[in-house]
């Protein structure tokens, strides 16, 4: 199968040759990973068979990149929204129904209108009709208790969770390095 240049991100993995992210999966575009190999920043460690041309010169397209300086990975994952949803793996707490980011609310199982805070500790994924269903009362008041304690998730924990939910694009040459549990389409 030939692929367009479109289709052609290449991997993005640090020194130690695993990848930056997972979830998201680190990539960048192929114009970016060529200005990358150009200036000197990353080996190539595979390549496409797409090649592109300049005057004097014909390169084919990495597939595979690694940093040549390590990037030392942050010890805690910033509290975010979708991170709330990545630690809680994209399902309700209280119904344990999977759902798309765009369809989920965060819950504080503690309200913030009785003091509750806005913490790892605190914050669970929901679905609309769940968080409705809660208000503002606390999860013991409606028996609404949380499959999972919430906690601050660790990176690796992050990192694992991310490799649940590969992305709609994997490349062949990819598989050496990336571990899900699905198989690549040929």
């Amino acid at each position: 199968m030939t692929w367009g240049l479109k289709e052609c991100p290449a991997l993005v993995l640090n020194a130690d040759f695993r990848p930056l992210s997972y979830f998201p999966l680190s990539l960048l575009t192929w114009q970016e990973a060529v200005k990358a190999v150009v200036t000197d920043r990353v080996n190539v460690v595979n390549e496409y068979d797409q090649v592109v041309h300049s005057p004097s010169i014909e390169f084919r397209l990495p597939s595979v990149i690694s940093l040549k300086k390590f990037v030392p990975q942050a010890r805690k994952p910033a509290f975010t929204r979708f991170n709330v949803f990545l630690r809680d793996r994209f399902a309700c707490q209280y119904c344990s129904t999977a759902l798309p980011s765009h369809e989920l609310t965060f819950d504080h199982i503690v309200p913030r209108s009785r003091g509750g805070r806005t913490t790892w500790e605190n914050v669970v994924t929901a679905c609309a009709p769940c968080n409705l269903k809660k208000g503002g009362r606390q999860s013991s008041e409606c028996r609404m208790i949380p499959k999972r304690k919430p906690i601050q998730p660790t990176i690796w924990q992050m990192q694992e969770n991310g490799r649940m939910f590969p992305p709609n694009f994997l490349h062949e040459s990819w598989r050496d390095f990336l571990y899900w549990d699905t198989e690549l389409e040929r």
